[in-house]
C-alpha cells in the first residue's frame, strides 16, 4: 500500500482581487495563499503583468463569468520559475516563462470547456507576486524580450496573431484595417507589416495616428473628423475595401466594418468596446460573401507559433506606460482613459 501524499505547504503572497464592488477603487490588495507546486505544476514569481480591456470589465462587473467571490485579476503575466512539482520536464527553476490565457486550450479549435480555464475570469489570474501553473499552460519567454514585453503577449498579442495568421491567413500585399490604437490593434499593425501587408488604422487622435505611422501604418483615418470612415477606406483602396478587418469596436463599428471590407473579405470579431447589442445588416454578409469569424484569444500551439515569429523578426511589443505593482489602480484608470498606444503594464519588483 502506497504512502499517502504529503500535504502541500502554503505561503502568503500579495495579489489584486475583485471585491464585488463596481469600481476600480473597490479592487483589493490582499494576502492570498499559494500552495507549493504539485505533480505537473510550476511555481512562478510574477515579474510583469499587462492590462486588458477585459480586466476593466471584470473589475466593474461587466464581464460575463461564472466565478463567484474574490478573484485575482488579469490574464497576462510573465515571470521566473522558482520551483517545479513531480513529473515536470518542460521547465526548471530560473526559466523565464509566460502564461497562456486559456490554460487548457492546448491545440485545435476552441471548445466551450476551455472557457473554464481562462485566467483572471473563470479562475484566478496573475496580478500577484507568485502563482502556480500547470506546466502545459506555460511557454518560454523569447530570449530577446523583457518580462514587461513578454507580459503583453497572452491576450492582445495572441488575439491579433490568431486573427491575422491562422484565421485570415494574411498574404503579402493585402490591406488590413485596424480600429483604434489599443493593444490588439497595435499588435495587428506589427504582425501585418511583418507579413508584407498594407495597414490602414483609425483613431480619434491625430497624435495617436502619428505614432501609428511611425510604427509602420500606411494610411490613417481620424474617425472624429471623418465619421464616415468606411467610405474613406473604400477611397483609399480604390473602391475595393480592406481584405481583413480586426473589429474591436462592437455594436457601433461593426456595420461600418462590413461596408469597409472587400467582397469575400474577412472580419475578425474581437472586441465590444462600443457595446454588444446593435443592428447588423445580415443580408450584407450573404450578398458580399463575407467571412465573419469570432476570435477568442488563441491556443498554446498558436502562442508557440507566434513566439517563433517574434524571435525570428526580433519584434518588440509596443508598451505605452509601466506602473509599479502598488499603483495597479492607477494603471487601470489610465487604461480606462484610453490615452494609451499599445499596452499598459504593471511591473512587480522583487
Amino acid at each position: 500500500m502506497s504512502a499517502p501524499h504529503q500535504a502541500r505547504q502554503a505561503h502568503k503572497t500579495k495579489a489584486f482581487r475583485t471585491s464585488g464592488g463596481p469600481t476600480i477603487d473597490d479592487v483589493t490588495f490582499d494576502d492570498v495563499d499559494v500552495l507549493a507546486p504539485g505533480p505537473g505544476q510550476v511555481a512562478v514569481d510574477i515579474h510583469a503583468v499587462s492590462l486588458n480591456f477585459r480586466d476593466l470589465a471584470v473589475v466593474t462587473g461587466r464581464y460575463p463569468r461564472a466565478a463567484s467571490g474574490p478573484t485575482i485579476i488579469a490574464s497576462d503575466g510573465a515571470g521566473e520559475v522558482t520551483a517545479v512539482g513531480e513529473g515536470v520536464t518542460a521547465f526548471k527553476p530560473g526559466d523565464r516563462v509566460v502564461g497562456s490565457f486559456f490554460q487548457n486550450w492546448l491545440t485545435g479549435p476552441f471548445e466551450r470547456e476551455y472557457g473554464n480555464s481562462a485566467l483572471g475570469g473563470a479562475i484566478d489570474g496573475v496580478l500577484a507576486r507568485q502563482r502556480v501553473f500547470d506546466q502545459t499552460g506555460l511557454l518560454p519567454v523569447p530570449e530577446h524580450l523583457s518580462y514587461e514585453e513578454a507580459a503583453t503577449l497572452p491576450c492582445a498579442g495572441l488575439t491579433a496573431w490568431n486573427a491575422l495568421v491562422p484565421t485570415a491567413q494574411i498574404q503579402p500585399g493585402q490591406t488590413v484595417l485596424l480600429l483604434g490604437s489599443g493593444g490588439v490593434s497595435i499588435f495587428g499593425l506589427q504582425f501585418a507589416k511583418m507579413h508584407g501587408a498594407r495597414v490602414i488604422i483609425t483613431s480619434s487622435s491625430d497624435q495617436k495616428l502619428e505614432r501609428a505611422r511611425a510604427l509602420g501604418a500606411d494610411d490613417t483615418i481620424n474617425y472624429k473628423t471623418s465619421p464616415d470612415w468606411e467610405k474613406e477606406v473604400l477611397r483609399l483602396t480604390g473602391g475595393r475595401g480592406a481584405d481583413i478587418v480586426l473589429e474591436v469596436g462592437g455594436a457601433e463599428t461593426f456595420p461600418k466594418s462590413m461596408l469597409a471590407v472587400r467582397a469575400s473579405g474577412t472580419i475578425a470579431v474581437i472586441g465590444v468596446l462600443t457595446g454588444v447589442a446593435g443592428v447588423v445588416p445580415i443580408g450584407l454578409i450573404g450578398i458580399q460573401t463575407l467571412n465573419v469569424r469570432g476570435i477568442f484569444v488563441g491556443s498554446v500551439a498558436m502562442f508557440r507559433d507566434m513566439n517563433r515569429a517574434l524571435a525570428l523578426h526580433q519584434l518588440h511589443p509596443v508598451i505605452d506606460r509601466v506602473f509599479p505593482f502598488e499603483e495597479t489602480r492607477d494603471g487601470l484608470r489610465y487604461l480606462q482613459s484610453a490615452q494609451h498606444v499599445g499596452k499598459v503594464v504593471i511591473s512587480i519588483e522583487k
